[in-house]
């Protein structure tokens, strides 16, 4: 299937994803994750009072049957378990990181000439990711091309549900005000594509060579938002 720039109007509203589509995965994988994952134990014990991290321990708790919490967490970072309390402790780990100048968000440079120029068309941006929100906010806040944050209207993570699930389009959809067949979401994952365009989402495929992203047929690819760009307009 390939769409030509006429076939439809333009779309209202983007959606994309994070990792394999504005950032490169070593990114997550060999940055974020390592980073996280040798901190979390310092982290649990000295903000143990903290409300936010409590929630989210006695949340992953419920789900770690049996397992000690800590173990549990660590386990489900090395499988990337898309699982809300470890990716709300991940964020509030990499917060302390970029405040304190430990990392800096990666955006592929393809990427922000062409939100703005989305954004001069009137189109309006959002982000869902299996990333917290807060996560999301900080990557494209502390990135290497400024603050990118403002771009987006609205960031969205697991809490509205799984990324591979229609239901949790057709709800973005709703929360946003905007109907589906208005929107193009954006994602180099097969399964996810497959679940927007079910929602009534048009679709299309980051297929990155540096992040060896598999074609999802018929989903219509780019290897850049360059490529997406000409097909919205």
């Amino acid at each position: 299937m390939i769409y030509k720039r006429n076939e439809r109007p333009r779309p209202t509203a983007i959606l994309t994803d994070i990792e394999g589509t504005t950032t490169p995965i070593s990114f997550v994988r060999d940055v974020l994750y390592p980073y996280a994952q040798a901190r979390l134990p310092a982290f649990l014990q000295a903000h143990a009072e903290d409300p936010e991290v409590a929630a989210a321990v006695a949340q992953a708790a419920t789900l770690a049957e049996g397992v000690p919490v800590e173990q549990a967490l660590l386990r489900w970072m090395e499988t990337d378990a898309k699982i809300t309390p470890l990716k709300t402790l991940q964020g509030l780990i990499w917060e302390e990181g970029y405040e304190n100048g430990d990392l800096k968000g990666v955006i592929y440079p393809d990427v922000p000439p062409v939100l703005k120029s989305w954004i001069g068309l009137g189109i309006r941006l959002f982000v869902y990711s299996s990333g917290s929100e807060a996560a999301q906010k900080l990557l494209f806040g502390f990135s290497d091309a400024g603050n990118l944050a403002p771009s987006f209207g609205a960031f969205f993570d697991t809490r509205i549900g799984p990324k591979t699930a229609p239901e949790s389009y057709a709800l973005i959809a709703r929360a946003t005000f905007v109907a589906p067949e208005e929107f193009l979401f954006l994602s180099d994952v097969g399964a996810e594509l497959d679940a927007a365009a079910a929602a009534g989402f048009r679709t299309y495929q980051l297929v990155r060579r540096q992040d060896g992203t598999v074609p999802h047929p018929p989903h219509p690819q780019a290897s850049s938002f360059h490529g997406i760009q000409a097909f919205v307009g």
